[in-house]
């Protein structure tokens, strides 16, 4: 019998990494776990968590501006771009230690290091070898940068999370969550913004309300929105500011942009570049993901991988529940699979988004005639603020059976009503539990359950 240093052997510690590591451990396993960073990952150190903490800190401008609506005498009013930054390094330090701590606390070794697999049961992290009945891969992903003249220029999420000062004029590249949500970001704290898509609208992929909805909120929150179009080179002026070249198919379209900074935020790739995977024949796709089956092995045994790495479901969330059904499958001797239906997600826009279930198109190409239920309002808070922004609600009904398939919400708080509605799509509840369930009054989230007409047939 062959005899390993450790049961198993996580490389990344992010937040799919560091789940299946705890709970390995916590079964008596033998773990260690290798990170060429600080432990974290990307949604604490580089994503979701300092994205928030921005998001939250943007949200302020239009507090004060709101707050003269109620009667509220509101002086001059800045941001400090720095003390922002300061504060959320200090927050990013502080999950950082405690991240350390809890791999301390369960019993997990932590390497230092960048890992590259020698072979199925051997790792190599600063030259020293490790062997393990089981390794398993969580590196995450990495933002994606195009090859065009100039793209040394742009600067990625990572970087814009440390900017050393706020930009007067910054080119939002790209139309997806990431996108949307720095342009969000940036809009409220005062920045002059350019959002430049390559389709016709934002969030492919996405409901088409919520795509149409979002793009006119955030035009009127001051977001200059270029659909169809290409930025073909950037270049450095010498004033320092940057001067993007654009266009739209094969032809240059009006006015070269100038702007003092820009954000590509046109996709991520699975970190999973040089970690020597495919030397050892493990499969792995033309962008990088580890292909795996519905256990998260992949195609040579001994070799497991979760989250962004393989380009599944790419959530925080969905990395740590794929972390718990791995360990439930090797430790606990438990096989469980991972369940992708009805994985619930949000959008930290302004206003923000929040959506699970079906998208109405692709309810209808599954499941044919729909029913389909929409309400636009403005919230109660607005008409004292006078602010001219509204809520879009929609549900997405299966007319034979009644089941909801879809719930699509955006304005303020969407994200932390639909959670409580992903329960309900969980448990497979219909339009007449809906209709049953009694609203909470006076809040935005009763129109869920007080929607009665739909609309007609197209």
């Amino acid at each position: 019998m062959a005899v390993y240093d450790f049961d198993l052997f996580t490389i990344g510690a992010g937040s799919g990494g560091v789940r299946a590591s705890r709970l390995a451990a916590a079964t008596g396993a033998r773990v260690a776990i290798a990170e060429e960073s600080r432990v974290g990952g990307t949604c604490v150190l580089r994503g979701c968590v300092p994205k928030k903490l921005l998001v939250l800190a943007s949200h302020f401008a239009e507090d004060f501006a709101d707050a003269r609506g109620y009667g509220w005498t509101v002086g001059p009013t800045a941001v400090d771009w720095r003390a922002l930054i300061a504060a959320k390094d200090k927050e990013l330090d502080r999950l950082n230690a405690i991240y350390i701590r809890l791999l301390r606390d369960a019993g997990v070794a932590l390497v230092e290091g960048r890992a590259k697999l020698v072979d199925p049961h051997t790792v190599e992290v600063a030259g020293r070898r490790y062997t393990a009945e089981r390794i398993l891969v969580a590196t995450g992903g990495w933002p994606f940068l195009p090859d065009i003249p100039g793209i040394r220029h742009a600067m990625t999420s990572n970087e814009a999370l440390d900017l050393a000062e706020l930009p007067k004029r910054i080119a939002v590249v790209g139309g997806g969550y990431i996108a949307v949500e720095f342009a969000g970001i940036f809009a409220a704290l005062g920045a002059e913004v350019t959002q430049i898509v390559r389709g016709d609208t934002l969030l492919r992929g996405f409901d088409q309300d919520i795509r149409i909805t979002l793009a006119e909120e955030m035009h009127k929150k001051g977001v200059s929105l270029l659909r169809e179009t290409l930025v073909r080179s950037i270049e450095r002026l010498g004033d320092g500011s940057l001067s993007l070249r654009i266009g739209k198919g094969m032809e240059t379209v009006g006015e070269d942009i100038e702007v003092d900074a820009v954000l590509y935020a046109t996709g991520r790739l699975p970190n999973t570049r040089d970690l020597g995977l495919a030397e050892l024949g493990v499969e792995v796709a033309a962008n990088g993901a580890v292909m795996v089956d519905q256990w998260s092995k992949s195609s040579v045994d001994g070799i497991y991988a979760v989250g962004d790495a393989t380009d599944r479901v790419n959530l925080t969330p969905v990395a740590i529940a794929e972390a718990r059904c791995l360990v439930e499958t090797l430790f606990n001797g438990r096989p469980t699979a991972m369940d992708y239906e009805n994985i619930p997600s949000a959008v930290f826009s302004q206003p923000p988004v929040g959506t699970v279930g079906l998208t109405e198109a692709a309810a209808r190409h599954r499941f044919g005639e729909v029913d389909v239920y929409v309400s636009r309002f403005r919230a109660l808070r607005h008409t004292l603020s006078g602010r001219d922004e509204r809520t879009m609600m929609k549900l997405v009904v299966n007319r034979r059976d009644q089941r909801v398939l879809g719930c699509h919400m955006v304005g303020a708080d969407a994200p932390e009503i639909v959670q409580g509605l992903a329960v309900a799509l969980k448990c497979g509840a219909t339009k007449q539990q809906f209709d049953a369930t009694v609203g909470i009054h006076p809040t935005a989230a009763e129109e869920f359950v007080t929607m009665r007409d739909k609309l007609p047939d197209a």
